[in-house]
């Protein structure tokens, strides 16, 4: 039934298009190869945490590919937040979530939160692209996966191709939180599709700073270079 339903709707990689054969998921062998990984978590650069220098105290941070416009990257954010297409986050959350997994500088994270979208955006689109990404992240640790705790006041626009000023202007965007003792002293893990100027994760990183005694680290898929 499988081979019947890709001989009249064959699979093609989110990335470039091309036909997947039998034994590719999501992405071709071609492009996971082509992919710009930054390997960030393995040679320990603080590319992340310069974004967001003197704005947020971060543990850890770590991006997986580099985004560039007319990239691999780019399409494959447009897939999956503008085409329906959940599954590359849930592939991205995997991939990521196994070199986490290794990589001895996320050992304690206590709970993965997602970035949230505002309640209208949500219902427009159906889904919050980081959600599957975090909880394949969340599952690799082995550790809760909670959508709950951090929740957006109003609503943006999307900030990809927007100029720095434009993004800035942005930062009036507010989020709150909800269960704020539960999660006191805790080590959270913020994940994100894509991190430009910082705005979005510094302000979550305001809210989640109410809770005593907590300390934050960021995941994103990707990092505008």
């Amino acid at each position: 039934m499988i081979n019947l339903l890709n001989l009249f709707f064959p699979k093609v990689c989110e990335a470039c298009s091309r036909y997947l054969s039998d034994n590719e998921q999501v992405i071709c062998s071609v492009c996971r190869h082509d992919l710009p990984v930054t390997n960030i978590h393995y040679t320990k650069s603080d590319a992340v945490k310069r974004v967001l220098f003197g704005r947020v105290k971060l543990e850890e941070a770590t991006s997986l590919f580099y985004f560039s416009k007319g990239g691999l990257v780019q399409k494959l954010l447009h897939n999956l937040k503008y085409r329906g297409h959940e599954h590359i986050g849930q592939c991205l959350g995997e991939w990521l979530g196994e070199e986490l997994k290794d990589s001895m500088s996320f050992q304690d994270i206590d709970v993965v939160v997602p970035v949230p979208l505002h309640p209208k955006k949500l219902r427009i689109r159906g889904y919050n692209q980081v959600d599957r990404f975090g909880r394949a992240i969340a599952s690799a640790l082995e550790i809760p996966f909670q959508r709950e705790l951090l929740k957006k006041r109003f609503a943006t626009k999307t900030q990809v191709f927007k100029n720095r000023i434009g993004r800035y202007d942005d930062s009036k965007t507010k989020f709150y939180i909800t269960h704020t003792n539960e999660f006191s002293n805790h080590h959270i893990l913020i994940v994100d599709d894509i991190i430009t100027t910082g705005s979005t994760i510094e302000n979550c990183s305001q809210v989640l700073q109410d809770i005593p005694g907590i300390k934050l680290s960021l995941a994103t898929m990707a990092i505008a270079e």
